[in-house]
């Protein structure tokens, strides 16, 4: 495992690491290089125990484990894209019908044989889902989709009413002839519900016809199934209890807006299977995960103490550390680890797109704090429309923009990692989210902590439902008409503080709902609120 420690400043002892440390697989045309991290031979020897441990613990959840013990529940999501790996036959054979209802669902919408109900063609595709229900779609469209192919895709993917109302005014004169998917696991998800209930009225409002227009994709007998059921949806799509939102992408999730924009799913699920065959090898140097996650633990100590600064050097991935805030942080980012022990682990994820990052915070991460490792991602193959213009080519520069960034931060000793691509597809997308769905699975093990449930997303749920909760009571004491402070409304209550009734008020005076705030903004504790 002997190769030169790291050198920020000896060129040819960073030419013996590229070498000794780059990762190639020949099909995919893929490259990893993790030499410019500080990881030396003497990390991996310590880090080699704890991966075998970690081996062993994929292969048990790829087995049908419950790797996900708070939850109690199996994380199947690699066999989405390797059907025969699942432990029930069953389970397999629901997997590939999926796969070939969806992708004859999107032939069919997009060659007219399903109409709108209108006798029309399809339009537009607007979708409703929120975490990896909107993230994963979104990359999967902003990454594949090429000019006139396949249906225009909008999405709610929050519950901001200005974004609703932009998206809804856009399509209003198409809404007759949107194709409406609402994604909700559970069904009963607030954000995807409300969202839904929106378009619908838009819809209607519109003349469309609901059921005719409307698509789910839910778990079996969820809230949302029943509906859709009841109503007679013009299709239903399944999501399964053992994946998670944040690896749904190679499900319906991911594959359904692929098939909606004539993309080849089929090509993407084999990519990520190929990145996960190539993750199985239960060797640290020849194993890219592996890599990726060591070059992770030995720059934050194991502990997350440096952020992941994501720059895809190609528009197309632009949204693709948003994509990976969710998998990696929601992942990783917990206060206990598996025995109960505080730990306050994670690794904090931002980044935007080369060369727009050389005009951005570029300058800090070459001479401002240190807390940070760069993860660059290069696609060789330009697109051949493109000319040289005055001996100019616009894929030269970015490629020097690259290659530039990464030897400065080198020379600053930043830390920083390359990905390369010989072309970008579906097929390569698919290798590229297995391999940090990977990495990130095994990080998982190497700290000891659950990478598959989401505590604090719940409490979040959990606090925002107490909010609405309170809104309600305040609305009650103010539905007499009557004045009051906010404190005088909280004694009426009997809450414990004013600080989240100022909140409502404030929300509720801002909006035309009927509320009067009288008083001086600057100083909460002396206005008044009544109902109008």
């Amino acid at each position: 495992m002997s190769f030169p420690d790291f050198s920020g400043s000896d060129a040819q002892i960073q030419w013996q690491r590229f070498c000794d440390l780059l990762w190639y697989h020949d099909d995919l045309g893929f490259w990893l290089d993790i030499s410019r991290m500080h990881v030396n031979a003497d990390h991996l020897t310590a880090l080699e125990p704890g991966f075998d441990k970690a081996f062993q613990a994929m292969q048990a959840l790829e087995s049908g484990s419950i790797a996900n013990p708070d939850e109690q529940r199996q994380v199947g999501h690699y066999w989405l894209r390797t059907p025969s790996l699942a432990p029930e036959p069953e389970v397999s054979q629901h997997v590939s019908s999926e796969v070939d209802r969806i992708e004859a669902f999107g032939r069919d919408i997009l060659s007219g044989a399903i109409k709108a109900p209108n006798g029309q063609p399809f339009s537009d595709v607007l979708w409703v889902g929120i975490g990896g229900s909107g993230l994963g779609p979104i990359l999967m469209i902003r990454a594949l989709q090429t000019t006139g192919q396949g249906l225009p895709f909008h999405f709610l993917d929050n519950v901001d009413p200005n974004g609703i109302s932009a998206v809804l005014s856009g399509l209003e004169d198409r809404l007759a002839t949107t194709l409406v998917v609402t994604v909700s696991k559970s069904g009963g998800t607030p954000e995807p519900h409300m969202g839904m209930a929106q378009a619908r009225h838009r819809v209607e409002a519109a003349g469309g016809v609901w059921a005719k227009q409307a698509v789910a994709v839910t778990m079996l007998d969820s809230r949302l199934d029943q509906q859709a059921q009841s109503e007679d949806w013009l299709q239903r799509f399944d999501m399964f209890d053992w994946v998670g939102g944040r690896t749904s992408i190679t499900s319906a999730v991911g594959l359904l807006p692929g098939a909606l924009i004539g993309s080849d799913i089929r090509d993407f699920l084999a990519g990520a299977a190929q990145m996960d065959e190539a993750t199985r090898v239960a060797d640290l140097r020849k194993n890219p995960a592996a890599l990726m996650a060591a070059a992770w633990h030995v720059a934050g100590d194991g502990r997350g103490r440096r952020d992941m600064v994501v720059l895809p050097y190609r528009d197309r991935l632009e949204v693709f550390s948003r994509y990976l805030q969710q998998l990696v942080m929601e992942s990783l980012g917990k206060r206990e680890d598996r025995d109960g022990k505080v730990v306050h682990q994670g690794i904090a994820v931002y980044g935007n797109k080369g060369s727009t990052d050389q005009h951005a915070y570029v300058q800090q991460l070459r001479d401002g704090v240190d807390n940070f490792f760069v993860t660059f991602i290069e696609v060789l193959e330009d697109s051949d429309d493109i000319p040289a213009i005055n001996q100019e080519r616009p894929g030269d520069f970015l490629d020097g923009f690259l290659q530039g960034t990464r030897s400065a931060l080198t020379e600053s000793d930043r830390q920083n990692m390359s990905i390369s691509m010989q072309r970008f597809d579906a097929r390569r997308l698919g290798a590229l989210i297995a391999l940090f769905e990977r990495a990130v699975g095994l990080y998982g093990e190497l700290v000891n902590v659950n990478a598959y449930h989401q505590p604090g997303v719940e409490a979040g749920k959990k606090a925002a439902a107490a909010v609405l909760g309170l809104q309600a009571k305040v609305e009650a004491v103010l539905a007499d008409r009557v004045s009051r402070s906010v404190s005088e409304i909280r004694q009426v209550i009997g809450e414990e503080s004013d600080e989240p009734i100022f909140w409502i008020l404030r929300h509720l005076a801002g909006n035309k709902r009927g509320y009067v705030a009288q008083g001086d903004w600057a100083h909460p504790a002396s206005m008044r609120f009544a109902k109008s």
